[in-house]
């Protein structure tokens, strides 16, 4: 290395920033180089240099290393989830206008009288509205969507290019309603409802040659596309609902029957936007269950949380009320539950059906489950969903409602109650 500097030409000395960056350039790919402790006056750039190219090099051992596992995902709590549930819209929408129609004449040599050559403008792009099963939460839908513009025609004959369609993703499940009135259930994956029409592009002057009139000046622009103001309304999809009082364990039996996670804690009202659980069977069949927020007395007045979150139960095939055995007289809270559903929407209430007595881990819940028991003729499975006792029971008979479900759907028989297809009670 040496011999090789000898031989410069040159009879200037090597300045420290040359000479340390020669050296940088042989060996710093091999082991970590400490040269900027030393006294040489060395550049921000070459300090930049050595920094840059020790980075591949480690010193540190493998007690000292820090270890990188994937980490663990963290269960969001309620107030994170509500943030990112909308099941509520009110939009603008305001298709693509027209684009204008051209008057021009043909002019080229030797053809004096070439003829009107104005082309129509394109059509505005309108606005479509799509269900996609992979969209959750109306969160992304903003209050206003303008389509694209048709392009204005031009000579020669040419069209304006039509707006291109604009499409909306909504979750499955979405009503799409105007001043009150339903105009669209996107019930299916891939199912689309255009919400407005783009508007027609304006005529050219092309469009108005006739022999009586062989010289049209006439050009028409295009149409205002159409406005609307709608509703969306997202209703949960699930073949079964749970509904009960606040702090009946209704997310707590969730939790128990399927792998969903909503937040669990000792005080009312910890449910603030529906949770949708599914429940696995051998032969690979999934039933949905939707934990559905607290009915109170007067929710169908749109007390507490109301009607906002009653018209999740309205697509759910069958109910499944959840009483608490730890009140003073559980059989009441079936009284009022299906008082309130009744209010809410006539004949709601009787819809397939299953009676859950939960926390029967209580040392009370016995003797409150027999008389119970004496106050209704319907089925009712007592379980405990803190320490998942008769679950099983719950699960086999949830099996069987929605095989019910099927068999009626399959007969094509509909419950004029509810329009669902199914037979039995």
């Amino acid at each position: 290395m040496l011999a090789t500097l000898s031989r410069l030409k040159s009879p200037r000395l090597l300045s420290p920033e040359i000479f340390l960056g020669y050296i940088l350039g042989q060996e710093v790919r091999s082991k970590k180089i400490s040269l900027l402790s030393h006294s040489l006056p060395v550049s921000a750039a070459v300090r930049q240099k050595v920094t840059a190219g020790s980075r591949d090099v480690s010193s540190s051992c493998s007690l000292c290393a820090k270890v990188r596992g994937q980490p663990k995902k963290r269960e969001l709590s309620e107030k994170k989830l509500t943030r990112c549930f909308v099941d509520h819209r009110r939009v603008k929408l305001m298709a693509g206008s027209g684009g204008r129609g051209v008057s021009s004449f043909h002019s080229e040599p030797r053809k004096e009288w070439g003829g009107p050559d104005g082309g129509n403008g394109g059509d505005g792009g309108s606005i479509i509205m799509k269900a996609d099963k992979f969209v959750k939460s109306l969160a992304q839908v903003v209050p206003i969507y303008k389509g694209e513009d048709g392009q204005p025609g031009g000579s020669k004959n040419c069209y304006g290019k039509n707006g291109s369609s604009y499409y909306i993703s909504v979750p499955v499940g979405t009503m799409v309603k105007e001043e009150g009135e339903a105009l669209a259930d996107l019930s299916e994956h891939g199912q689309e409802y255009l919400a407005v029409f783009g508007g027609i592009g304006g005529k050219g002057n092309r469009f108005f040659l006739s022999n009586e009139n062989r010289a049209p000046m006439t050009a028409t622009r295009g149409m205002m596309g159409q406005e609307r103001v709608l509703q969306l309304e997202l209703r949960t999809m699930a073949h079964a609902g749970l509904v009960g009082f606040p702090n009946a364990g209704k997310s707590s039996l969730l939790r128990a029957i399927s792998n969903a996670r909503p937040a669990v804690a000792a005080y009312p009202f910890t449910t603030l936007n529906p949770h949708v659980g599914i429940v696995n069977y051998r032969d690979h069949e999934q039933v949905a269950v939707a934990d559905i927020p607290g009915i109170i007395r007067g929710a169908h007045l749109n007390r507490g949380l109301g009607i906002s979150f009653l018209r999740h139960i309205e697509r759910c095939r069958f109910l499944l009320y959840v009483l608490d055995l730890s009140s003073p007289e559980p059989w009441t809270q079936l009284v009022h539950l299906r008082y309130e559903l009744d209010q809410y929407e006539p004949g709601l209430s009787l819809r397939p059906q299953v009676i859950i007595a939960n926390k029967m881990d209580l040392p009370e819940a016995r003797e409150k489950l027999e008389t119970l028991k004496s106050h209704v003729s319907q089925r009712v499975i007592p379980v405990s969903a803190l320490t998942g006792q008769n679950t099983e029971e719950l699960i086999l008979h949830l099996r069987e409602l929605y095989d019910g479900y099927l068999q009626g759907e399959g007969s094509g028989e509909r419950n004029p109650k509810d329009g669902s297809k199914n037979e039995f009670v």
